[in-house]
């Protein structure tokens, strides 16, 4: 694809990643290699295009080094606006600022993002993948989103709580500060084994220092680059994070041009609505200072439309927010999901429900039933995940009231039985592969004392730990049962609006009672009491209506036959009194007597309700500072889940809290309040009602699990933790060698100050070959010649070289040959003689294995 505009390369239309570079005013393509490699002095443009259920989804950025200069930072921001015409407006346009990089961004470098001194004069057009020739010391920051910041070679770069990198070509040193989690080295260590592979071609050696005490040697060589450290090192310093507090304060406004002054005018605020939103206009979101979001309408202007980076940049000024606040440029009908959960309700084209679906008893709307093939559930967990079923509901139940804050066991007679005046404890026990899961719901009535909530919550604790701690924990809400909880009862869920089920009842029950009935089978099936007047009645429904003497069922003329049925099974829990069924328009006089007359109630003609395909979120979550902080990780995987992590993943009909093993006590024990003060502080007004359910690390139901593509089962139990990470890296001789290396170069420089006052010619010596010395004779400053003529040179001269940096007559495919006897017998055991008399291929692995391949 081409654009009508010259100076726009051809962009090929392809799946993933595509970078380029602003070198001369023009977007040079930057090799795969180089991605996530960033220098501070240059501006780039990131394309990236995923498939979606709706076809595929497409973000442009434009990042600005900080170094970068204004001609660049023009020139970068033109060609997105000419990139977003040739793509016909889809594009979801960022600005991103070194070092304020938006999530979605950064979720395209898992293994981080390097920032690198200088510019293009540093040449991002080529990679050398063999390059030793380097010292950096890089400043590791982050756990989700990791980033690497090159930092002055000096110990004063250093704090206790980050860790830090130093490259010296042949080894990377990765030294770990006193007070980093095991997520934060594991971060580095990937980072670390990405520059080996990408920028080495594989052939650097990794030593980790965890305990400078532990690792003798390599603080030696970094105390040989750095300097003896004196003082204390110095604290990290936090990043300045958004609280959802802060991000929960959503602006909108109308922006717009009179007599060539630009109007900002606030419109609304939290909630917002979609309806806000005219083709016609184009509007700025300011999501609390934290990101700027532009939304360009469809029937907008062209001019409106090109300003609107313009625009954004002008009212981040007029604010006083810093200039690296996030932009986020969208336009009409290509809205991200990020934009779309800022609004109450945000509906597509031809559908009739918004994201946040409540469901009110009385009201014409309906949850569709939807059947599905439980046998399918373990072969297919994202079906688990879609219909929010662990598994086939055919598993053991046991139910205890919360009673004087103890648990007291309910008789199995009335189980599915709930008191709007009690909380109650569920334990559902389920085989998966032979074995035992359990899934602990605490159910909380709307008229439940304070007192019996927090029993029950501290019960459930204490219940879970009697079944090694393994249970998947469900905070349930009167009226907001999940999916699975209805199964589990077989059709018998009935919830009555107060009272309790305890022997000792404080008031007498009413004598007439209305219950609404939902369901279509025993898996979807629930009886709500709703207020006993007519107005509470829904021609789409069936109602029991309960008296002293008589059961009604009431079937609106909506109703299904399944439902009816449904309906006849619940009234013999609800009554032992004759049932007479009635239908809509047929009531006897007695029937509007019970209900206290006659009065209008929904009546309309059920309408098919469109699902609205959801897209989850996942986010890190800490309230460690006091304040409440979440970072996304966009296009997640089971990998981001580490083990010293809570974790929340927002389904939008429930919300999950995953626990890491290691995760600190403190932020455990807090997982269900962030989840709260998470739906509490959500810009689109959440239901606080929301289902919320805790998992533990290595016990993930299928539901949960369903989210993740691929997810591992054996991950906990086979995969690496950091420490065989750590013990995995393999040979490590060039860490000795370049100990060597950082000798000899000091032993030259003793050297050459010598021979430069004797007025030697070695004063002119190529300083890449200062420390060619020969380590069997080591009084000898100049190599000495073999027999045959050829030199003979030191191993760190020969081992891990490429072509380019042999010296000058060496055979590229005989290094070994240039090795002492003593060097020779030294690497690898042997003699040259028995060397040679081995077999070619074994000869091969050999020299791979020790760096002279």
């Amino acid at each position: 694809m081409a654009d009508g505009d010259t100076n726009l390369p051809t962009i090929e239309r392809k799946l993933g990643l595509q970078i380029w570079g602003i070198e001369n005013m023009k977007m040079v393509p930057v090799p795969e290699k180089a991605y996530g490699t960033f220098f501070e002095g240059d501006c780039y443009i990131i394309l990236h295009t995923k498939r979606t259920s709706r076809g595929s989804a497409v973000d442009l950025h434009y990042w600005i080094g900080k170094d970068s200069s204004q001609d660049e930072q023009g020139a970068v921001a033109l060609y997105v606006t000419q990139l977003d015409n040739a793509l016909r407006g889809n594009p979801v346009q960022h600005r991103e600022i070194e070092g304020h990089e938006s999530e979605t961004f950064q979720s395209y470098f898992r293994n981080g993002i390097i920032y690198k001194k200088g510019g293009v004069a540093s040449g991002f057009k080529h990679v050398e993948t063999n390059m030793y020739n380097i010292k950096r010391l890089l400043h590791v920051k982050g756990k989700k989103h990791v980033s690497a910041t090159e930092v002055a070679l000096s110990w004063d770069s250093f704090n206790k709580g980050d860790v830090f990198l130093l490259d010296l070509g042949k080894v990377l040193i990765q030294w770990n500060g006193p007070n980093c989690s095991i997520a934060e080295k594991s971060r580095g260590l990937a980072l670390a084994r990405s520059i080996r592979d990408s920028e080495r071609g594989g052939r650097a050696q990794i030593g980790i220092i965890d305990n400078e005490k532990d690792s003798p040697d390599l603080m030696q060589i970094m105390k040989m680059v750095l300097g003896e450290r004196r003082g204390e090192l110095r604290e990290a310093i936090p990043d300045a994070k958004a609280d959802e507090l802060q991000k929960a304060n959503v602006r909108l406004y109308h922006v717009y041009e009179k007599d060539n002054d630009l109007v900002v005018q606030e419109i609304a605020t939290r909630p917002l609505t979609q309806d806000l939103l005219q083709h016609e206009d184009c509007y700025i979101l300011d999501q609390g200072g934290f990101k700027i979001y532009v939304w360009r309408g469809k029937a907008s202007s062209l001019e409106e439309k090109k300003a609107a980076f313009t625009r954004a940049v002008g009212f981040i000024q007029a604010k006083g927010y810093p200039s690296s606040t996030n932009i986020e440029v969208i336009n009409d009908g290509a809205e991200s999901a990020m934009f779309k959960q800022l609004f109450q309700r945000w509906t597509e084209k031809d559908e009739t429900q918004g994201l946040g679906k409540v469901y009110t008893t009385g009201k014409i709307a309906k949850v569709e039933q939807v059947k599905f093939d439980t046998t399918q559930l373990h072969a297919r967990p994202e079906l688990a995940a879609e219909q929010r079923m662990v598994d086939d509901a055919s598993g053991e139940i046991e139910v205890w009231r919360i009673e004087d804050l103890q648990m007291q066991p309910v008789n199995p007679k009335t189980y599915g039985q709930f008191y709007g005046g009690d909380c109650y404890l569920v334990l559902y026990t389920y085989l998966r592969s032979g074995r035992p899961h359990y899934v602990l719901y605490m159910w909380q009535g709307r008229h439940a004392s304070v007192d019996e909530i927090t029993a029950c919550a501290l019960n459930a604790i204490e219940l879970d730990k009697k079944h090694g701690d393994e249970a998947v924990q469900v905070r349930v809400t009167m009226g907001k049962e999940p999916t699975h909880f209805l199964a589990i009862f077989k059709g018998k869920l009935v919830i009555y609006e107060g009272g309790t089920s305890r022997a000792q009842k404080s008031t007498p029950e009413p004598v007439i009672r209305l219950f609404q009935v939902r369901g279509t089978d025993e898996t979807n099936t629930k009886a709500t009491e709703v207020p006993a007047r007519a107005s509470s009645l829904n021609s789409n429904d069936v109602f029991l209506l309960t008296t002293s003497q008589v059961c009604y069922l009431w079937c609106g003329k909506g109703c299904s036959g399944d439902e009816r049925e449904m309906a006849k099974m619940v009234a013999d829990i609800v009554s032992k009194r004759d049932k007479h069924t009635i239908l809509e328009g047929q009531e006897p006089a007695e029937f509007w007597e019970a209900l206290g007359g006659k009065a209008p109630y929904a009546s309309e003609k059920r309408f098919q309700e469109q699902i609205t395909h959801y897209q989850p979120r996942l986010f890190e979550c800490s309230n460690q500072t006091g304040r409440f902080i979440m970072t996304e990780v966009v296009g997640f995987c089971q990998e981001d889940l580490d083990e010293d992590d809570v974790m929340l993943l927002d389904t939008w009909e429930e919300i999950f809290l995953w626990v890491g093993k290691a995760s600190n006590t403190y932020e455990r024990n807090e997982a269900i309040a962030s989840a709260k003060e998470y739906l509490k502080t959500h810009p689109a007004g959440r239901d606080s009602a929301t289902p919320i359910i805790l998992v533990k690390q290595g016990y993930e139901p299928l539901n949960f699990t369903g989210w993740f593509n691929a997810w591992d089962p054996y991950k906990w139990s086979d995969g690496k933790s950091y420490e065989e990470m750590k013990n995995s890296l393999g040979d490590v001789s060039a860490i000795a060698e370049i100990k060597v290396d950082l000798n000899n170069i000091s032993l030259n420089k003793r050297t050459l100050s010598m021979t430069n006052l004797a007025g030697s010619s070695m004063a002119s010596a190529s300083p890449e070959y200062k420390s060619h010395f020969n380590h069997s004779d080591s009084c000898n400053s100049s190599p000495s010649l073999v027999p045959n003529g050829e030199e003979i040179y030191s191993r760190e001269v020969l081992m891990n070289k490429t072509v380019d940096e042999l010296p000058e007559g060496v055979d590229p495919t005989k290094k070994e040959y240039y090795l002492s006897d003593t060097d020779f017998h030294d690497i690898f055991g042997k003699s040259k003689d028995e060397f040679y008399q081995m077999p070619k291929w074994k000869q091969q692995n050999e020299k791979k294995q020790y760096g002279l391949f």
